[in-house]
């Protein structure tokens, strides 16, 4: 069920919550498939009896209405996945984070500088429980060798990771450093404006990809590259992993973000 903490302006909001509360904005009709989530806002006093939105909500609906930037973190561990993410407007910053199972996000207001400390909360990132690793491991494989490792391990075999490269035909440190995974998590930022990924028919996008393999340490996927784009991606398809530390994470999270010239190249071409 959505709820609002108006004392510290926190929300919890489902996607088809989000969903009737655009539509309403834009003064849309509400179809049968959000009519439980239309009454559920009701029930909740976030829409009072002709569906007026309620002003504490105002800064988070402006927000998602006009996002300047978006950020999207998956995060895939053996609870399945979950989608947090932040997005930032005009005047405001709200981050969103989600809970395995449950079908609302928490809402949160945030000052632009904590922004990349929300993001790597949302990962878990903390220091390394090994040393900082000396040299930059890294392992080549390829997609189609990964996913077969991961479905032998999700079997019961990730006791056994030596037996499992050589059933698979992959290199034995995948399997070692497979078998100590945590959860995978991939970061993608989205603006209107310039950036690494942009292209004429669509917006700046910078993304990266990581293993938290606990002991084992972060591993940084660079081979598929992000972001990939639907098809890009098949079993022949290269794979490279490389060690990092938790430091040049937080650098690397720090980076996806768009810099103010960025950011206003978005007034200039609006």
């Amino acid at each position: 069920m959505p709820s609002i903490d108006t004392a510290r302006r926190r929300l919890r909001l489902s996607d088809s919550h989000v969903s009737v509360l655009g539509l309403l904005v834009e003064e849309g009709g509400i179809p049968d498939e959000l009519s439980q989530a239309h009454a559920e806002l009701r029930d909740a006093g976030i829409l009072d009896g002709e569906d007026k939105i309620s002003a504490d909500l105002y800064p988070l609906v402006s927000t998602l209405m006009e996002p300047r930037v978006i950020a999207r973190v998956e995060v895939t561990g053996p609870q399945g996945v979950t989608s947090s993410g932040a997005v930032v407007g005009d005047e405001f910053v709200f981050t969103h984070e989600a809970w395995p199972g449950a079908p609302e996000s928490e809402y949160v207001p945030a000052e632009p500088e904590t922004l990349v400390w929300a993001l790597a909360r949302m990962v878990d990132l903390h220091r390394d429980f090994t040393a900082e690793p000396d040299t930059a491991e890294e392992i080549v494989s390829t997609m189609g060798k990964l996913d077969e490792v991961i479905e032998r391990m999700e079997a019961g075999e990730y006791e056994e990771p030596q037996a499992v490269a050589e059933a698979a035909g992959a290199p034995v440190r995948l399997a070692e450093i497979l078998s100590q995974l945590n959860c995978m998590w991939r970061m993608t930022v989205v603006w209107q404006g310039d950036g690494p990924a942009r292209t004429d028919a669509g917006p700046a996008v910078s993304a990266l990809a990581v293993w938290d393999c606990g002991v084992e340490g972060y591993w940084l996927r660079e081979l598929p590259a992000e972001p990939i784009s639907e098809g890009q991606v098949d079993t022949g398809s290269e794979l490279r992993v490389r060690q990092v530390s938790a430091k040049e994470l937080w650098q690397r999270i720090t980076d996806l973000l768009p810099d103010e010239a960025q950011l206003r190249a978005t007034t200039a071409s609006s």
